[in-house]
């Protein structure tokens, strides 16, 4: 008999999975290095990529805790998973591996979201005004972030690398 929470779970997870690792790829191989192109000759370019990561921050929000519930669930459900911290197989060491790197790429997100990306609005302000912040210059701030979402994506496929590694075994 088919397990209906299972495959809930599954299908949620992959959703989920493209919504979140689909928009970093996105962003970090096409989005940025057309826009880093044409930055100059196009106005409001900047106001656009602002306004899709706006939108953008909320479903990889969401995706993210929709990861780790279902995650965990199906974690659990694994004849391989020994339990809690035990990494007796190869199954399990992919297991830690791909945690480490989402738990990596939630701390990368933490600090975009909470630290660059308000630096970036402030310093925009400011700017507005005809002022300047010591110390927060939007360029450095904006190239920051690039790199920040270029290793959330590394992250993220490491993460799928670790997952096929662990389905396969």
């Amino acid at each position: 008999m088919i397990d209906w929470l299972l495959v809930i779970s599954l299908f949620l997870h992959l959703l989920a999975t493209a919504i979140w690792l689909g928009g970093l790829i996105l962003a970090s191989i096409l989005i940025m290095p057309e826009a880093r192109k044409r930055m100059a000759a196009i106005t409001g370019l900047v106001e656009f990529l602002d306004r899709l990561r706006a939108r953008f921050d909320p479903l990889a929000n969401l995706s993210l805790v929709t990861l780790v519930v279902t995650g965990l669930y199906q974690m659990t459900r694994d004849p391989n998973y020994e339990g809690f911290l035990a990494v007796n197989n190869d199954w399990s060491r992919a297991i830690l591996l791909k945690h480490i790197a989402v738990i990596g790429m939630v701390l990368v997100g933490g600090i975009m979201q909470f630290g660059i990306v308000p630096a970036i609005e402030r310093a925009k302000l400011y700017a507005s005004q005809g002022k300047t912040l010591p110390n927060y210059d939007v360029q450095s701030l904006r190239r920051r972030e690039r790199r920040f979402i270029v290793l959330n994506t590394v992250l993220g496929v490491v993460v799928l690398l670790c997952t096929a590694v662990a389905t396969a075994l």
